[in-house]
């Protein structure tokens, strides 16, 4: 055993470990159902990995192999250490391969079905402390116990197929369908993956500042934590229905979360009983996943879309809300929220919506 592993080892006892741990421990409900279900299917592995290797992983391989750094005891040796140390935390058996490679643009991913890497873009290892560059790498090693990959192989495969069927009537819209519901899932896999990078980081405060610097860059002297989840809560109220539409067609291409929501996301899931209770050592082990009950985690899937709903402050939500409660003429309630007169008292005029703070835009 190396000296460097020895130091990363040390690193691990200063931190909670959690031995077997699943993966359903920290997934989002949305993700945990999608996953549960694949883990369900007889053979799934096979088939995607056969369909991993219609698609560049391979070359993607040989790529960061010829063309990066790859993170060793020699090569990036603090990075290496943290590697370790997350694999260490989350009893990932099998350490992946990690790699830094020439971009200015901060991002960071994992690929590989069988055998995943990690890729680092030297923007994000420059961009970072350490304390954030262990919860981003946290993050990562996340994706590869959950087996995130396959949301990523098949979204790729979907997305190539949907523009050879492009000329068949209707062929397109039914895969565009599919690749929008897999943008979903993916999306909140990424919210499981920040929580899994708290678990290594175990430090609110790093994951914040990582998401921040990623939404502003290197400048935490000029940014504030609050103000910046503010803006979280301000973009889910703020507006009318016009502004609802347009966030959803905002987000409808994306992959990731906007990073405010997922930093409200995060804090939100870091001071819930869950994660208390995980930090006590009371989580589910991988051991028990052949176990796991599909229709219990569509359950909480639903459950959290419906919670969502309730308490999401968006004049939409709060359509769909009155709406399911048998709320009066669907027409004039339509046309309140897109006026933005269903938040004006006595139906006053934009001027009174700045004054009682339901205006969303100036």
């Amino acid at each position: 055993m190396t000296n460097d592993h020895e130091a990363g080892e040390q690193l691990s006892r200063n931190r909670r470990r959690f031995p077997g741990i699943s993966s359903r421990a920290y997934e989002h409900p949305a993700d945990r159902s999608a996953l549960v279900a694949l883990r369900k299917l007889t053979g799934f592995d096979t088939v995607f990995k056969t369909l991993s290797g219609m698609l560049p992983e391979r070359s993607l391989r040989l790529l960061f192999l010829s063309d990066s750094v790859r993170v060793s005891d020699q090569q990036f040796a603090h990075l290496n250490d943290m590697l370790r140390d997350a694999c260490y935390i989350l009893d990932l058996e099998r350490v992946p391969p990690m790699y830094v490679t020439q971009d200015p643009q901060p991002n960071a991913m994992c690929i590989g079905l069988d055998q995943p890497i990690i890729v680092l873009t030297t923007g994000l290892v420059e961009l970072l402390d350490e304390e954030e560059m262990r919860t981003v790498i946290g993050h990562e090693v996340g994706h590869a116990l959950s087996g995130h990959a396959v949301y990523r192989t098949i979204l790729l495969f979907l997305t190539n197929f949907a523009v050879k069927v492009a000329w068949i009537p209707l062929g397109n819209v039914a895969i565009m369908a599919l690749v929008t519901a897999l943008r979903e899932w993916f999306r909140k896999s990424e919210l499981s993956a920040d929580r899994a990078g708290l678990l290594v980081g175990q430090d609110l405060q790093a994951s914040m500042r990582a998401l921040m610097k990623l939404a502003g860059g290197n400048h935490l002297h000029q940014m504030n934590v609050d103000a910046f989840l503010a803006q979280a809560e301000e973009y889910d109220a703020g507006g009318d229905l016009r502004d609802s539409v347009l966030k959803i067609l905002n987000v409808l291409p994306r992959s990731h979360p906007f990073t405010t929501v997922r930093a409200a996301e995060l804090k939100k899931w870091a001071e819930s009983r869950d994660h208390q209770r995980l930090m006590d050592g009371h989580y589910p082990r991988r051991d028990e996943d052949k176990d796991a009950s599909f229709r219990d985690s569509v359950k909480e899937s639903a459950g959290y879309y419906s919670e969502s709903v309730k308490s999401s402050k968006d004049p939409l939500m709060g359509l769909v809300r009155g709406l399911a409660d048998g709320a009066g003429d669907l027409g004039g309630k339509l046309r309140d929220f897109a006026t933005g007169a269903g938040n004006r008292p006595g139906g006053g005029g934009a001027a009174g919506d700045a004054r009682n703070g339901t205006s969303g835009s100036e």
